[in-house]
């Protein structure tokens, strides 16, 4: 409902392919006032990697696009059809699409959640010279997510993503978190105070690896939410992660 409210007030391009595969494409809702200078935040889903889209993921754009920001929805192919490894590099490759398409844009700034914050983290390892154009990431917010995949290995979490030990570790932000370039983009982490013990945990020990290695990372704990309404309430404009 959120995104169908985001939909009808806003300007938007929907479904715009950033690949030639069926969940390579991305929803994008502009500011009210835009310009082509305007900055954007790439909100990537959550669903445990087999649930939910970008069709489910316009409902923080309102009260972005009054403020100026311009707010793209990216989708994936979630399992079972789309495997661990080509969920990270669609969303890769949709920055750098992002990064061609507006290349005077104030930077990109990632938003992703449970899920979505894994993917989120996982573009901060990346090797741009590798793609065809190299987004300007300012900021990640990670919002309850996962940072390390061996855990839900043995659980019903990886029936559907049939993960192998290799790839959960090679798909493991906490893996490879890498000395902070000169421009590294600020991170922030949030969790909630009723997330389960294990997001609470892998929340604080990502946050701890990223600034042990020289990150400007920050761990926001919020208190009164849990898993889900963490980020749902990005949709109202007092939220204090919608502020941030």
């Amino acid at each position: 409902a959120g995104t169908e409210r985001a939909r009808a007030s806003a300007q938007t391009l929907l479904h715009v392919p950033y690949g030639t595969g069926d969940g390579e494409k991305l929803d994008i809702y502009f500011p009210t006032d835009p310009s082509e200078t305007f900055p954007v935040l790439v909100y990537i889903h959550g669903g445990y990697w087999q649930c939910l889209s970008k069709d489910d993921s316009g409902f923080a754009a309102p009260p972005l696009v009054s403020q100026g920001v311009a707010v793209v929805a990216v989708g994936y192919d979630i399992a079972p059809k789309g495997h661990m490894d080509t969920m990270v590099l669609q969303v890769r490759r949709s920055l750098a699409f992002l990064a061609e398409r507006y290349p005077r844009s104030r930077g990109i700034y990632l938003c992703g959640h449970s899920a979505g914050a894994h993917l989120a983290a996982m573009v901060l390892s990346t090797d741009w010279m590798e793609f065809q154009a190299v987004p300007d990431i300012k900021g990640a917010v990670l919002v309850s997510g996962l940072y390390d995949l061996e855990p839900i290995l043995h659980t019903y979490v990886n029936d559907a993503l049939n993960m192998s030990r290799e790839v959960a570790q090679r798909n493991s932000p906490m893996r490879l978190v890498t000395p902070a370039a000169p421009a590294a983009c600020e991170v922030l982490v949030a969790v909630a105070q009723h997330d389960s013990p294990e997001f609470r945990r892998q929340s604080q020990e990502y946050s701890q690896a990223l600034r042990a290695a020289g990150w400007s990372v920050s761990l926001l704990d919020l208190a009164a939410v849990d898993h889900f309404d963490i980020i749902e309430r990005l949709s109202e404009d007092s939220y204090v992660l919608t502020q941030v």
